[in-house]
């Protein structure tokens, strides 16, 4: 049991997160062509703070001790949480990207015959995407139970709350009146909270 948990303590999250970026960019074709997208300095900046998140994750030998520092109780029961948790968020964030078909885009864009899509996991949340990638990256926070688990959530949340931001006024931009009452109706990323 000892051997199974070292190699999914060291292995785990690096195989998760892969399949999930690799099935992310997979998706991706087919997608509708885009009329709008943000700026690239935005969609680099989000790039670099994904992937030095990812990196605090899956590599645990960075040398800054105080990054392993521990922020809760280490061992088997807060790891298989944290997994756990981890996986929901990125099967929700799945369901909402299947939700969404040929709207999605990687960056903030408006597509040709974009669609206000309402229901599924958007009938939770405005955002289930970054809900989904929220919780995944919250899970593996809980899992390293370390400061380098929190670094990587809270760049997480700056990246994707900053492109939230510009995603809300360009959403509002082409749907108007319609996205408003959606607003109102339905949070932005934590059901009925938030």
């Amino acid at each position: 049991m000892d051997n199974l948990m070292r190699w999914l303590s060291e292995y785990l999250f690096l195989v998760v997160w892969v399949a999930y970026l690799v099935y992310w960019q997979a998706m991706a074709i087919g997608a509708k062509a885009t009329l709008r997208l943000e700026p690239a300095r935005s969609r680099i900046l989000r790039t670099v703070l994904f992937l030095v998140a990812i990196f605090l994750l899956v590599y645990p030998r960075i040398p800054m001790s105080w990054l392993y520092w521990n922020l809760l109780p280490a061992g088997s029961a807060t790891f298989l949480a944290g997994a756990a948790i981890t996986v929901a968020g990125l099967l929700f964030s799945i369901w909402a990207r299947h939700r969404l078909g040929r709207n999605w885009s990687r960056s903030v864009t408006i597509k040709q015959d974009h669609e206000l899509i309402v229901s599924g996991p958007y009938a939770l949340v405005r955002h289930p995407i970054y809900t989904g990638l929220l919780t995944g990256f919250l899970g593996s926070a809980i899992a390293t139970a370390q400061v380098r688990g929190l670094v990587a959530f809270l760049l997480i949340f700056i990246a994707l709350f900053v492109k939230l931001r510009l995603e809300e006024r360009w959403m509002r931009d082409q749907f108007g009146a319609s996205y408003e009452a959606y607003s109102r109706r339905v949070a932005t990323l934590i059901p009925y909270l938030l």
